[in-house]
């Protein structure tokens, strides 16, 4: 195939197939989070270093997102996808064949490396789309990407639950392979035009986060609420697994299950972008996040409804962060098409690096003070997002 000019819209096919496979790519770095206790046990990590199972593979994404993101402005876009996949495919078999914790970590930073390949295809689809459109495509697309990471939690549970968690890794590499052979069929290719050399490029990314405002502004935001986005998908299955609670992996399967209704945000913020709303439905989003935080601290946990509080703070933080990834996206992707390999890659490394520090703190807070000191820390994260967007002039 050769490639679409951006003038005319994406087909609906191939947006359900970007949608499709952002959400099954992605959901290979977040199987872990809900398995924090298992996997900790089963490879002999202490409460304290728990959270290095989700970090590493974060810290992976982080990377893969400021080296291999980059060259979608150098090399052909589908062969660094399917070359991305391959390498994810690899360390997910080697993950679920794990028995000590140094070759799971490692196998879990290069199954984030792998996954970049999700931020491959984004801007992909935005190129293929007229700005008219962009808000709605970029929505769309990135809902398959949110529904990815949420589901990853209840799927990652219900597979742990009547069997390993081995299964599940298993289970994602055949599905990678699956997706693999897909995408090499239908794949429409892009060549971009860019002529410079991998270093430059590479330096042109700090340039690019010097010189575009948008750009530093957008991926602070999205970096606090991310942030508390990772410390509570990975403090709350501890907190649940607790006595207070005492659920079993099922049970949190079915909690995090509750948590995906907040992806419809993406597609809806994306339309209310293009209307030229962006700004309040900035802040609205940066409120649900700091509301999702405060309502834990204000219920009496345990408590027969007190469970039925945190679904509510579940769905109203997965609203909230998935509707201000979608406005930080658009936002970027209005800026120069020759830049935009180097522009998502910068305003997603930047979060993923503030939610990768985030999850190692929440499980390092938990484990000091208990959930109440994970929740305090998490409720600062949007309240700063939201002291830094008044300083934003329209």
């Amino acid at each position: 195939m050769t490639q679409h000019p951006a003038q005319t819209a994406l087909p609906s096919w191939l947006t359900l197939l970007f949608s499709a496979a952002c959400g099954l790519i992605v959901a290979n770095i977040y199987y872990a989070q809900p398995l924090i206790g298992p996997i900790a046990a089963s490879l002999g990590l202490s409460p304290q270093t728990a959270g290095l199972i989700v970090t590493m593979g974060q810290v992976g994404y982080g990377v893969g997102l400021l080296l291999i993101v980059p060259l979608a402005d150098l090399i052909e876009n589908k062969r660094l996808t399917l070359y991305c996949l391959g390498v994810c495919i690899v360390a997910l078999l080697c993950a679920g064949l794990s028995t000590k914790a140094v070759p799971f970590l490692v196998a879990a930073l290069f199954i984030g490396l792998g996954a970049v390949a999700v931020q491959i295809i984004v801007p992909f689809a935005a190129h293929l789309t007229p700005a008219a459109m962009r808000g709605r495509v970029v929505g769309n697309v990135m809902s398959g990407l949110m529904l990815g990471i949420m589901l990853a939690r209840p799927v990652a549970s219900f597979l742990t639950q009547f069997s390993s968690w081995h299964m599940i890794f298993f289970v994602s590499a055949g599905c990678m392979i699956l997706l693999l052979i897909l995408l090499a069929r239908v794949l429409p290719e892009r060549k971009p035009s860019s002529t410079m050399g991998y270093g430059a490029l590479i330096a042109s990314m700090l340039r690019l986060m010097v010189t575009e405002p948008v750009l530093r502004r957008r991926a602070f935001y999205h970096s606090c609420l991310f942030g508390g986005f990772s410390l509570f998908w990975t403090t709350v299955p501890l907190l649940l697994a607790s006595p207070l609670f005492n659920l079993s992996q099922a049970g949190i399967a079915l909690f995090a299950l509750a948590g995906v209704s907040g992806a419809i945000a993406a597609p809806l913020t994306g339309r209310v972008a293009d209307k030229g709303w962006s700004r309040p439905a900035t802040i609205f989003a940066m409120l649900a996040v700091a509301f999702a935080f405060l309502l834990t601290e204000v219920i009496d946990l345990g408590s027969t409804s007190s469970l039925a509080w945190l679904v509510v703070a579940a769905i109203a933080l997965d609203f909230g962060v998935s509707a201000n990834l979608a406005l930080g996206q658009r936002a970027i992707f209005l800026l120069p098409a020759e830049y935009r390999g180097r522009l998502n890659g910068m305003f997603m490394a930047t979060f993923f690096v503030g939610g990768a520090l985030c999850s190692g703190v929440g499980a390092w807070a938990f484990a000091q003070g208990g959930w109440t000191l994970s929740a305090w820390i998490g409720f600062c994260l949007p309240v700063t997002a939201l002291l830094y967007a008044a300083t934003e002039r329209k």
